[in-house]
């Protein structure tokens, strides 16, 4: 394939619902999509950061001028444009793994489709449809707490993960676990909230026979992580300390997590993604893949790789009603608890035309040959 335009678009899209983690409150998804325009076809994207440096170093005006003066100069300087090319050509330019995997999974997306091949089969996807979880963002109160959990397993969601944070943590598990039982698969995300001093407070969670608690403490302290696991029955699940699949292999050696959460924006796209489950799988770890609150553009791509043999445990990938009144592509629906894995050629999804223009922000070339 050979570059011929790249193009941003800006969305905004409000949520159903404020969404708060230990990080801040979230009430509109405000991101970008990526577009690419090759000789051959078309590809989509989406940015899965947000506009402030929060979960993340990267923030949406950040990623523009990374893409369009330091990204995008070096693939289209590519004699012959693939995503396999794709990656070296960029390992220069530090960091950036979101920025990163935009360009990436718009590449790959128009290259998959030249081949008419699903974007899980080209993974090694084993599943055509995988179980969806939930997350349930911090509340006013425990009651309401109680009543969007009780919402969701209405729904048909298998697994219930909530956000805690110090001063929400020992009291919503106990209320959830009282009012639901035992059987519930129920996990919890403290989102780097806590410091190792608060270990023998975390500990006390090991009586709720929770999956797992992810990234308790400081991203990218796997010695911390390890030595608070020490203390801890509870599986440490790690999120944002791990960029690649080096630091998956080094998390697990040090027994700092015994469950990955996997997001293919965190760690640079999908083919390090898969790499990232093949690492854990191999040393018989449990992964899921995590989510961004994305709209079906970043949902799909997700669905494809949560069908990976690895993926073990529910995901984040909730049906496009979990967030959104209306997606800016065909929705992805619940059915007994699971989401279909799309089947079409690529990411298996496009923008739908009207619903891109009402929620666009604005539109941007960013490359033209």
């Amino acid at each position: 394939m050979k570059l011929e335009r790249v193009e941003i678009v800006h969305v905004a899209i409000p949520l159903v619902t404020p969404f708060r983690t230990s990080f801040g409150t979230m009430t509109t998804k405000d991101t970008f999509l990526l577009h690419v325009v090759t000789d051959a076809a078309e590809g989509w994207s989406e940015f899965a950061g947000d506009p402030e440096p929060r979960y993340c170093s990267e923030f949406v005006a950040g990623a523009e001028i990374l893409l369009r003066d330091f990204l995008l100069p070096r693939a289209a300087a590519l004699p012959r444009l693939t995503t396999a090319a794709l990656a070296p050509a960029l390992a220069k330019v530090k960091g950036h793994e979101l920025a990163k995997a935009a360009l990436e999974t718009a590449v790959l997306d128009a290259e998959l489709r030249t081949h008419g091949m699903p974007l899980a089969t080209y993974l090694g996807a084993v599943r055509d449809r995988v179980p969806a979880g939930v997350s349930v963002g911090i509340k006013d109160s425990v009651p309401e707490l109680l009543d969007d959990v009780e919402h969701y397993l209405a729904e048909g969601y298998v697994r219930i993960k909530l956000k805690i944070e110090p001063g929400w943590d020992l009291e919503p598990v106990r209320a959830v676990r009282e009012r639901f039982g035992d059987a519930l698969p129920l996990q919890v995300d403290a989102n780097t909230a806590y410091t190792l001093a608060d270990a023998e407070h975390l500990r006390r969670l090991d009586e709720f026979g929770l999956l797992l608690i992810e990234e308790p403490l400081d991203e990218n302290n796997l010695h911390a992580h390890a030595r608070l696991q020490q203390r801890l029955a509870t599986p440490v699940c790690l999120d944002e300390s791990l960029h690649n699949a080096r630091d998956t292999a080094s998390a697990i050696a040090m027994d700092a997590c015994r469950v990955v959460n996997v997001k293919p924006a965190r760690v640079g796209g999908y083919l390090e993604a898969r790499r990232v489950h093949d690492v854990a799988h191999a040393h018989g770890v449990p992964v899921w893949c995590g989510g961004m609150l994305e709209t079906g553009i970043g949902r799909a791509p997700n669905l494809a790789l949560a069908a990976l043999p690895g993926f073990t445990l529910p995901g984040d990938t909730s049906a496009s009603t979990r967030y959104f009144a209306e997606d800016i592509t065909e929705p992805f629906v619940l059915e007994d608890g699971h989401l279909p894995v799309p089947s079409a050629p690529g990411i298996g999804v496009e923008p739908l035309p009207d619903a891109l223009r009402r929620f666009s922000a604005g539109r941007r070339d960013l490359y033209a040959a």
